[in-house]
C-alpha cells in the first residue's frame, strides 16, 4: 500500500487593504454548510456574464455557479446572433439572452470570463463595449479574469490608473494600458481582475463579497471545499495503486444530468480534452440539453444510448443533487459502472454522487472514498472521507467544486504522469508557474 496523504482542510482568515486589495479565499466555514442559507433573505444583485465562441469554460461556469450560489441575479449573455455558444474545448454553453438584448438593464456586475479567441470575440462585440462603458462611468463593479482585463477592459480603456492581473501571456498586453501585477486576485477601486481558471473560483469569492459583504462570501465558500493554500502543489491520497491502462489517448465518459453541478463537469471535461483525452459527454435523459444545479444550460455530446454502445477506459461522474439521482436511476449507466469495476477498469465519482450512485449500487464495496461532507454518513467506510482526492485501485473519488481540479488533475495523472498533471496545473495558473 502507498499513501500519500492530503493536507486538511483548514479556516484561514481574509487580508485587506482598504482601497487596492490583494484577495486571499480559502475555506473560510465548516464546508457542512448549507447551500442556499440566507440566500433568500439578501436583496439579489443583478449580474451579466457575457460569454462568446472561444470564451474558457471553467472561467465563465465557475463565475456564474459562484454568484448564483450567493442569491446574485445572473445573466448569461451570448455576444453572438444566437444563445448556444461554442466554448473552448468543445463545451457547449447555452446563453439565457443575447448580449444585444440587454443594454437597457441596469446591472451591479458585469464579470468577463477569458478564453481565446472568447476574450477577443467579446471586445469585438460593440453592444457589450458600450455595456461595460456606462458601468465604469456609473462606478458600478466590473471585472475580467484570464485574457480578458487586457483584451477586453484594457483596450476599452477602462483600467487606466488602475493594478490589475491577467493571464501571464497578456501581462505585456496589460502593462500598456494599466498597472499590472501578479496578484492571484486584485481590486483596484470598482474594478476586480483575475488571472486565469486557477485562480476563478478565488475571483468569483471575491465577486461575492464585493456584491454583498464578507459574512456572504465566507457563507457561500464554505460547501465550495476550496483549497487552504491556493497555488501550492496538489497532492493526491493513493491506495493500491494500479497502472490505469488505455490504447493511445485514453477514451473518458463523462455522464451530465439535469441537476448535475455544473463546475464539477466543465472543470473535468476541459482538463482531461486540454490532456488530449477522448471525452464523451453523454446526456442521461431525453435531451442533448441539460439544466444544471445552478441553471446553467449545456449540451451533450450524445444521448446515453448512443454512448453506451462505446467502451471507456474511465467513467467518471459529477456531483450536484438532482444529476446524481438521475445517475442513480440510471439502470443503463449504472450497468455500465458496474461492468466497468468488474473489468477492473476504471471509474469515479465527485461530491454526491460517491455516496448516492456508487455506495448504495455496490461499487465502493472494499474501497476507500470520499464524498461531498455533507454525504460521507452515507459512505459505509469513511476511513478516508477527509481527504480532498483518495484513488483506490481502479476507483477515484473527491469532495466538490473546490476540489474538482485536484480530480481532473489526479486523472490526467494516472493516465498521462505527474508531469503531464503538473504541467496543466501551471498553465491553468493552478499552482504556481
Amino acid at each position: 500500500m502507498a499513501l500519500l496523504q492530503l493536507r486538511h482542510l483548514t479556516p484561514h482568515s481574509l487580508s485587506f487593504t482598504p482601497k487596492l486589495r490583494h484577495f486571499r479565499f480559502s475555506a473560510f466555514k465548516s464546508p457542512r454548510s448549507s447551500f442556499s442559507a440566507s440566500a433568500s433573505t439578501t436583496m439579489a444583485k443583478k449580474v451579466l456574464v457575457p460569454i462568446a465562441n472561444g470564451t474558457e469554460p471553467m472561467e465563465a461556469v465557475i463565475t456564474i455557479d459562484v454568484l448564483r450560489r450567493s442569491g446574485a441575479d445572473v445573466t448569461v449573455a451570448s455576444v453572438e446572433k444566437q444563445l448556444p455558444v461554442d466554448a473552448c474545448h468543445g463545451v457547449k454553453i447555452v446563453a439565457d439572452a443575447l448580449v444585444a438584448d440587454c443594454t437597457n438593464t441596469i446591472f451591479d456586475l458585469i464579470a468577463l470570463p477569458g478564453g481565446m479567441p472568447g476574450a477577443t470575440n467579446l471586445k469585438n462585440c460593440e453592444a457589450l463595449e458600450s455595456v461595460v462603458k456606462k458601468q465604469a462611468v456609473d462606478g458600478r463593479l466590473y471585472a475580467a479574469v484570464c485574457a480578458s482585463p487586457a483584451v477586453a477592459l484594457g483596450s476599452w480603456g477602462l483600467l487606466k490608473g488602475l493594478k490589475a492581473t491577467c493571464y501571464p501571456s497578456f501581462m505585456d498586453q496589460l502593462t500598456s494600458c494599466a498597472t499590472a501585477v501578479e496578484s492571484r486576485v486584485q481590486q483596484d477601486g470598482k474594478v476586480v481582475t483575475s488571472r486565469g481558471p486557477g485562480t476563478t473560483m478565488e475571483f468569483a469569492v471575491a465577486l461575492v463579497e464585493q456584491l454583498y459583504g464578507k459574512e456572504k462570501a465566507y457563507e457561500v465558500s464554505g460547501p465550495l471545499v476550496m483549497r487552504p493554500n491556493h497555488g501550492d502543489e496538489y497532492t493526491v491520497t493513493e491506495l493500491n495503486p494500479m497502472e490505469w491502462k488505455c490504447n493511445d489517448n485514453p477514451q473518458i465518459l463523462v455522464p451530465i444530468a439535469d441537476g448535475s453541478e455544473e463546475m464539477e463537469a466543465v472543470i473535468t471535461i476541459d482538463i482531461l480534452r486540454r490532456a488530449k483525452a477522448n471525452v464523451v459527454v453523454a446526456s442521461v435523459g431525453d435531451n442533448l440539453e441539460i439544466l444544471a444545479s445552478r441553471k446553467v444550460k449545456l449540451v451533450a455530446d450524445m444521448l446515453l444510448d448512443e454512448a453506451a454502445k462505446l467502451s471507456y477506459d474511465l467513467i467518471v461522474l459529477p456531483g450536484g443533487l438532482g444529476g446524481a439521482q438521475a445517475f442513480a436511476n440510471s439502470d443503463k449507466l449504472v450497468n455500465l459502472l458496474k461492468k466497468q469495476m468488474q473489468s477492473n477498469k476504471p471509474y469515479g465519482a465527485i461530491c454526491a454522487s460517491p455516496a448516492l450512485v456508487l455506495e448504495p449500487h455496490g461499487l465502493l464495496k472494499g474501497k476507500k472514498a470520499t464524498a461531498f461532507p455533507a454525504m460521507c454518513n452515507k459512505l459505509s467506510d469513511q476511513s478516508f472521507i477527509d481527504n480532498r482526492v483518495v484513488v483506490d485501485g481502479n476507483l477515484i473519488t473527491s469532495r466538490g467544486p473546490g476540489t474538482a481540479m485536484e480530480f481532473a488533475l489526479a486523472i490526467v495523472e494516472k493516465f498521462f504522469g505527474r508531469q503531464k498533471a503538473i504541467e496543466l496545473a501551471k498553465v491553468m495558473l493552478f499552482v504556481h508557474q
